[in-house]
């Protein structure tokens, strides 16, 4: 089994949590390197100080995050091929929610994993519900037939394939309403929740006025992605006949793309304006 790197590795509005997010946003488009000065800089901007970022730092040395390297004798980092892999990954789901349609297939997994290999059992379970896949039994999960691709992987990584059969089907048929099977293979209580949460924490963002380039609208956009990063996993996107209501994800979406439209473009300016000060005080 090879190491994978866990995109739920750490909670969000950590120190940890934080600098992944800066990371993922900013250190591929600095062209793979930051220097540890600017990224401590970076992190001083959302309120952390220089031993504390740091400290995380060393936690994700140790989580095969990033690696230490110096570039003309300047300490600095790069991301494993691991990172830029769960990156990539992370960039599809953050910033293209799903929503399935009436008629688009599901999958089913089925799988039976002897008592001996109750360690990998339980990393599938857990991996299997960090993308969004619901519970249907112990042995059989549930999930919108566009993640078939990422459960392969799953099951490949963990050497389970052939202890596993995947199924495409059409919608379930339940004995009572597609909302209350829904609500027994999901918590999609916990997942509105989360919804709800970023929808009362970040609402306020979005003014209408232009948002100016500063350390304040860096913030408040890392702070942004860092919260909203974990819904588009655990929000299997589903159809309006498998939902509440009154669900509040098509709110959070439409909020997140908003944010994102204001914010994106100054907060990026931020970061290059501090990573060229940094250049010009260096060669001086």
């Amino acid at each position: 089994m090879s190491a994978v790197l866990d995109d739920m590795d750490s909670r969000p509005g950590s120190t940890t949590s934080l600098l992944r997010t800066v990371i993922g946003l900013y250190l591929r488009d600095a062209g793979g390197w930051m220097s540890a000065k600017d990224i401590v800089a970076l992190m001083e901007a959302l309120g952390t100080s220089g031993t504390v970022t740091r400290t995380a730092l060393g936690r994700l040395r140790k989580k095969d995050v990033v690696l230490q390297e110096n570039r003309d004798g300047l300490p600095g980092y790069t991301l494993t091929d691991g990172a830029s892999t769960m990156l990539a990954r992370g960039d599809r789901r953050i910033y293209n929610p799903r929503s399935m349609g009436d008629a688009d297939p599901w999958c089913l997994i089925s799988f039976s994993i002897p008592e001996t290999e109750r360690e990998k059992r339980h990393q599938l379970r857990r991996r299997l519900h960090w993308i969004g896949c619901g519970t249907v039994a112990a042995g059989l999960w549930i999930c919108p037939d566009s993640l078939r691709g990422e459960v392969e992987e799953i099951l490949a990584d963990l050497d389970l394939r052939d202890m596993a059969t995947v199924f495409v089907t059409e919608t379930p048929l339940v004995g009572g309403s597609l909302r209350d099977a829904a609500s027994n293979w999901w918590d999609l209580e916990a997942v509105a929740g989360l919804h709800k949460d970023f929808i009362s924490e970040h609402g306020a963002a979005v003014s209408g006025h232009a948002v100016d380039v500063s350390a304040q609208a860096f913030a408040t956009y890392v702070q942004c992605i860092d919260r909203w990063r974990i819904i588009p996993y655990l929000d299997p996107g589903l159809p309006a006949a498998f939902l509440p209501a009154d669900w509040p994800g098509a709110e959070g979406a439409e909020l997140f793309k908003r944010i994102v439209a204001a914010y994106a473009e100054p907060s990026a300016e931020f970061v290059r304006r501090c990573l060229a000060g940094t250049a010009a005080a260096t060669v001086s």
